[in-house]
């Protein structure tokens, strides 16, 4: 899989809200730290988690899965930090009950060909094994900001 980086840009400025399915409260998980900075640069995260429903995080309170998400929530994007093989009835809740869904990202390390195809005939984008926080962080500067992808810092003695 292959993404431009055009259309990575679009998805990311399109994006306004974001339901984050395995997020943990648990401040030194990527998916803690993807999610918070997420939110920092205004997106607004609904923080799914079954086994911390009810908690708040990031100012939201942690559901316990997407049909949870109250209709008055427009979810945009579903970002998924769930082994591969959770994922498809991860994507058909979304589908069944997020009405304003048009990406759904899959976490490095995260794949499923079935739940992509079944999700883009809905007219949904799926973007599989990447990190929405490191595509902002690149697309957007903040890596150049830490000397990252300029040439200035190197591994190379």
């Amino acid at each position: 899989m292959s993404y431009s980086d055009a259309f990575l840009e679009r998805v990311l400025r399109r994006t306004r809200c974001i339901a984050c399915v395995g997020v943990s409260p648990n401040q030194i998980r990527p998916s803690h730290y993807v999610a918070r900075y997420l939110s920092q640069k205004g997106y607004r995260v609904i923080p799914i988690n079954p086994g911390h429903a009810g908690k708040e995080l990031f100012g939201e309170t942690i559901l316990a899965d997407l049909t949870e998400v109250p209709a008055e929530i427009p979810v945009d994007m579903v970002d998924i930090f769930r082994r591969s093989e959770h994922v498809p009835p991860i994507v058909e809740a979304a589908l069944e009950h997020l009405p304003a869904l048009r990406t759904v990202w899959l976490q490095i390390g995260v794949q499923s060909d079935a739940a992509a195809a079944a999700a883009e005939a809905r007219g949904v984008d799926v973007i599989q094994n990447l990190c929405p926080k490191m595509e902002h962080q690149r697309l957007f500067g903040e890596l150049r900001k830490a000397g990252f992808n300029t040439g200035i810092i190197s591994s190379k003695l």
